[in-house]
């Protein structure tokens, strides 16, 4: 029996995923592929592993050290350039105009693209006070074409305020650690009247801790779900953009599977009273390393 177009078309990966509009109109998939902490050799096949899947956007970053895997899985995916959305993010010892503009062209070679989706600065390291400096290339960089999207990781509110006064161009997206732990009320309210887009690293936190809460896993039963489904659909109505990570290929696309429940309002407010502003990652007012 011959293979038939609908044969062809069933075999394609799609994503499931609806986008979240930019505040400059780029549509940016809300639940994306995260590689941190993942090697180059193993990323290739994460990547690979998530864009057939359905995933279509993928978030790295130079200091992971694994542009180039992702890039090579990108290239193999038979997945059209258009219908991905690539970030990744400029290293501290990298800020500065001209030093950013040279760290962004090796991103793009490692990567093998012409451009990049969204570009970050990664963390503001307030104390070498060069994220001004970073950001101005980065508006550059997106005058020219070469990124759809430029924004920020690890930047509170004093980064943000003096950013935004300094410079043109409102970052699209501020990605920063975020899950029932640590919920960033007053940055996601404060991006809320910016018109910035709030990503959520760690969506699930480190380690099984939060997967683990007895109202996290309540919530799971009741609704037939992995604890990780329910924290990552807790993100996507809170209106979060989320780039949960794994290299199991189960959870991968377990974790995609989110957009066909939905927590009800005993729900949300269970995960809400969560919070402990309680950081598992470094702190953005004092991290100031290379």
């Amino acid at each position: 029996m011959g293979v038939t177009p609908d044969d062809v078309k069933d075999q394609e990966p799609v994503s499931k995923v609806p986008p979240i509009i930019l505040n400059n109109g780029v549509e940016m998939p809300q639940l994306g592929f995260g590689v941190w902490q993942v090697p180059d050799d193993e990323a290739e096949t994460a990547v690979a592993t998530a864009l057939d899947a359905g995933y279509r956007s993928i978030d790295t970053a130079a200091i992971y050290g694994n542009e180039e895997g992702t890039g090579r899985a990108i290239a193999a995916s038979g997945v059209a350039r258009d219908d991905l959305f690539v970030t990744t993010k400029l290293w501290n010892a990298d800020q500065g105009y001209d030093e950013t503009l040279r760290a962004f062209d090796t991103s793009l070679e490692k990567l093998g693209l012409d451009r990049v989706d969204l570009y970050l600065i990664h963390w503001p390291t307030p104390a070498r006070n060069r994220y001004i400096d970073s950001y101005k290339a980065l508006e550059k960089i997106l005058a020219d074409g070469r990124a759809h999207a430029i924004g920020v990781s690890n930047f509170e509110v004093e980064h943000l305020e003096r950013l935004i006064d300094a410079t043109s161009v409102i970052p699209a997206v501020d990605q920063i650690e975020l899950h029932p732990y640590l919920q960033q009320r007053a940055a996601r309210e404060y991006h809320g009247e910016q018109g910035i887009t709030t990503e959520a690293w760690s969506p699930l936190g480190s380690g099984k801790g939060i997967l683990e809460v007895p109202a996290i896993i309540a919530i799971a039963q009741k609704h037939g779900r992995s604890p990780a489904q329910v924290v990552l659909r807790w993100h996507i109505q809170l209106g979060n953009v989320v780039i949960p990570k794994s290299v199991t290929p189960s959870r991968i696309r377990e974790n995609i599977e989110v957009y066909d429940f939905e927590l009800d309002t005993e729900d949300m407010a269970a995960i809400s009273a969560l919070n402990e502003n309680r950081r598992l990652g470094l702190d953005p007012s004092t991290f100031n390393s290379a």
